[in-house]
């Protein structure tokens, strides 16, 4: 019995004062009631133990055949610890709001200070909010926090961002007190290209946005482009959809960024069909009070304890609109909360063997690709776990033929960028087997055959 009672929490000590206080000797005892001819006499006859992945996938097969998916572009199947679930369903955070009342809130401030601590240890930054929406929200406020700080109406904006988060930025500013200026990606490479962007930086830019990694997945060079920025007098503002990949990237704050944001999806937040997500917003300390949303203080109390508090600014629903940092008004709590235990779980080298993982996972993939006549690698420059795959012919079309062998092939990217007509974008994490890899690239090159070439 005892090698059954070594995955319960229970020491032997406290199964012993369990067992004293019913009035029984063993737990063999609780049993007795059961007649013996139908108790298991011997261990169960399981094969050997699998990961909680593995065994997840495993269940999932017995039920239904899953797709195997290879998308990406801003939202990411990454494996989610059980713990994550369990934890955040606890009523003191499952209900949790805007923890006005630091006496009866201790709990959930230091839950957030937390998060606070982890994100800027991510970054590199010296201070966190206490979360956002999403990336692309907190793209937006960083632009805007950019213009109040500088006070500077133009923003040159790297193509190679999100697109959706360029749509956003277009959204939120206000075209006539506000210019933003596209930076062209390098056709060859796939990142910004660093030349046009300092042809355009003068007195009047208050802000060059970069995305690393970018929505190609390639790894952007940027630390030239935050000395150069700031030798006019504007900010290097960096984002980031794939927070996965700073478990092996060096922190923007590193580089030169002074405002970082990013989206914290991948870290033990499900896809659910788009969204809550994270909206991931760091800074430098001198720019705290243009910060938006809310941030968690530590402090001590009458009696010496520490504490801590809601500070600098309490509510987001500013009467004066005009001196607003933000329109954030909903505490996005529960969903920092998941990424802090995710974080906590996995740990500073725990989540560098997953970042390594995604990286080798996705190299293998472009290997296994390079081979198939047909398609080639779109840019040279290193990726993390997505990059951009040159297909002949349709790419809906082969996209189609994958889907009828449940195969979510990838992201058809005319959508986003014209010019990229005949391009897939193609994600791999950890969730993805090499098993799968390999079927994903024996459908692809049958598809292509099927599919009618069209000379590009």
């Amino acid at each position: 019995m005892e090698d059954y009672l070594r995955y319960l929490p229970h020491t032997k000590e406290d199964v012993r004062e369990m067992l004293e206080a019913i009035g029984t000797k063993s737990v063999e005892n609780l049993f007795e009631a059961i007649p013996k001819k139908f108790r298991l006499s011997k261990p169960l006859n399981l094969p050997q133990p699998l990961s909680e992945p593995d065994l997840i996938r495993h269940l999932e097969g017995i039920q239904s055949q899953p797709y195997i998916s290879f998308l990406g572009g801003g939202a990411y199947h990454h494996f989610i610890p059980a713990v994550v679930s369990h934890l955040i369903s606890r009523s003191e955070f499952y209900t949790a709001y805007t923890p006005y009342q630091p006496e009866v809130s201790q709990g959930t401030l230091q839950a957030i200070f937390e998060y606070q601590t982890l994100m800027c240890q991510l970054t590199g930054m010296e201070v966190s909010n206490a979360s956002m929406y999403d990336g692309a929200s907190s793209l937006a406020e960083a632009v805007l926090m950019a213009q109040r700080i500088t006070g500077r109406k133009k923003i040159l904006l790297s193509q190679s961002v999100h697109p959706e988060y360029r749509k956003v930025i277009q959204t939120y500013i206000d075209p006539d007190e506000q210019e933003i200026v596209l930076i062209p990606y390098l056709k060859g490479k796939g990142r910004t290209d660093e030349k046009a962007m300092v042809q355009c930086l003068g007195q009047d830019v208050g802000a060059v946005v970069v995305q690393n990694p970018n929505f190609f997945g390639v790894i952007e060079d940027f630390k030239n482009m935050g000395e150069k920025v700031h030798q006019t007098g504007g900010l290097l503002i960096v984002c980031f959809s794939e927070a996965v990949a700073y478990g092996i990237l060096r922190p923007p704050g590193e580089c030169g960024a002074d405002i970082v944001v990013g989206e914290g999806q991948s870290f033990g937040i499900p896809v659910s069909f788009g969204g809550p997500y994270l909206g991931i917003f760091t800074t430098n300390e001198k720019y705290i009070r243009n910060m938006p949303g809310r941030l968690v203080g530590e402090t001590v109390d009458l009696e010496g304890k520490r504490g801590f508090v809601l500070t600098l600014a309490t509510r987001e629903q500013h009467i004066r609109r005009e001196k607003a940092t933000s329109n954030i008004c909903t505490n996005e709590g529960l969903c920092a909360l998941m990424a802090t235990i995710f974080l906590s779980c996995l740990g500073k080298e725990g989540l560098r063997e997953l970042a390594l993982m995604n990286l080798n996972k996705a190299e293998y993939a472009k290997k296994v690709v390079s081979g198939i006549r047909g398609c080639k690698i779109a840019f040279s420059a290193p990726t993390f776990n997505e990059f951009i795959l040159k297909v002949d012919g349709d790419p809906e079309k082969v996209l189609e033929k994958l889907k009828e062998k449940r195969i979510l092939g990838g992201l058809s990217m005319e959508k986003f960028y014209p010019e990229l007509n005949h391009h897939l974008l193609v994600t791999v994490t950890e969730m993805n087997t090499k098993e799968e890899i390999d079927q994903w690239a024996e459908e692809l090159e049958k598809a292509l055959k099927s599919n009618s070439p069209i000379v590009t």
